[in-house]
């Protein structure tokens, strides 16, 4: 189910940013004093990704800032030919677009739209965005993601899915039904419990993801800056890391680290890779990233991306 009006870069502050910040599931509370995260270098600027150009610019520099990825795209044909293992038999190419589809809650429509941005602007990728606002895996009476995934899928045939969930599911989890009943009730009073059937449910989303040959980059939830929303995140973090620990071939953003400061607790300002500064990265619920960390976030995702491309014989 996309959102009403699916959001363009220039308004995802006001409309889906505003969803996702106004979500009754967290509570909006005040934040602490916390210290920046200052692990990024600074990039060259990069506003809008105006072309391709600057677009494929943008993920090719972050790698390197990031996670000390190379900088430079290959043009070596043979090694191309080698590593395609698109679902088309041909590598991701202008005249071949990969198909990238973005699901989740309110952080894929946070973040989503400048994600499109900087796929699409690359001219080897097209984007689509399905996000439900205060959505997840916790509450299929209120919104069943196997059962869309499943109905959507067939019909959009991506070659690569980004998903994300997490800012509502650290609660109890109910049954797959309309009338409301717990399978496995309060997190922190039934741990174990509780992060088996988390597990459970996001690898049976991550099997749904991996048909047909798709890969699927899994994006990460960040902390929260009161500590005690944060330790039922944090369980919840660590289900999803133990679930994808058993699919190797899921690539992993880590959320978590990126909006953390030096210490690994929660951090108000994160370093803004396109120009160096740093920046107020939350809004005002203390968890949800503002427009200016979604986009952060978005960079990242983009290298992830474009990682799973290349590995497709892609010329990026």
């Amino acid at each position: 189910m996309t959102g009403d009006g699916e959001p363009s870069l220039e308004n995802a502050g006001s409309d889906v940013a505003d969803d996702a910040q106004n979500s009754t599931d967290e509570p909006a509370i005040a934040p602490d004093e916390s210290d920046a995260a200052t692990d990024a270098d600074p990039l060259a600027g990069l506003e809008g990704a105006a072309s391709a150009a600057i677009a494929e610019s943008v993920i090719v520099e972050a790698a390197a800032d990031f996670d000390g990825a190379e900088t430079e795209a290959t043009d070596d044909a043979s090694a191309a030919d080698s590593e395609s293992d698109a679902r088309s038999g041909a590598p991701p190419s202008v005249d071949n677009p990969a198909k990238v589809h973005i699901v989740g809650d309110s952080d894929a429509g946070t973040f989503g739209p400048y994600l499109q941005t900087l796929l699409d602007n690359t001219l080897i990728a097209t984007t689509s965005l399905d996000y439900k606002v205060s959505s997840g895996l916790a509450r299929p009476d209120f919104f069943n993601w196997p059962d869309e995934l499943q109905a959507t899928l067939p019909e959009i045939d991506p070659d690569v899915v980004v998903v994300t969930f997490g800012g509502n599911d650290s609660q109890g989890l109910s049954k797959p039904q309309d009338e409301l009943e717990w399978a496995v009730n309060d997190p922190m009073n039934n741990r174990e419990e509780w992060s088996d059937e988390y597990q459970r449910r996001v690898l049976e989303v991550i099997d749904i993801l991996l048909e047909n040959d798709r890969q699927v980059v899994w994006v990460g939830i960040p902390n929260d800056d009161n500590p005690d929303v944060t330790a039922r995140l944090k369980l919840q973090d660590d289900a999803v890391r133990a679930a994808i620990a058993q699919r190797p071939e899921v690539d992993f953003v880590d959320t978590w680290t990126r909006f953390s400061g030096r210490d690994g607790n929660w951090a108000e300002f994160v370093v803004d890779p396109r120009d160096g500064i740093g920046k107020d990265v939350r809004a005002d619920d203390g968890f949800h990233l503002n427009v200016t960390g979604a986009e952060i976030l978005a960079i990242d995702i983009a290298v992830a991306v474009r990682d799973v491309l290349r590995e497709q014989g892609a010329n990026i």
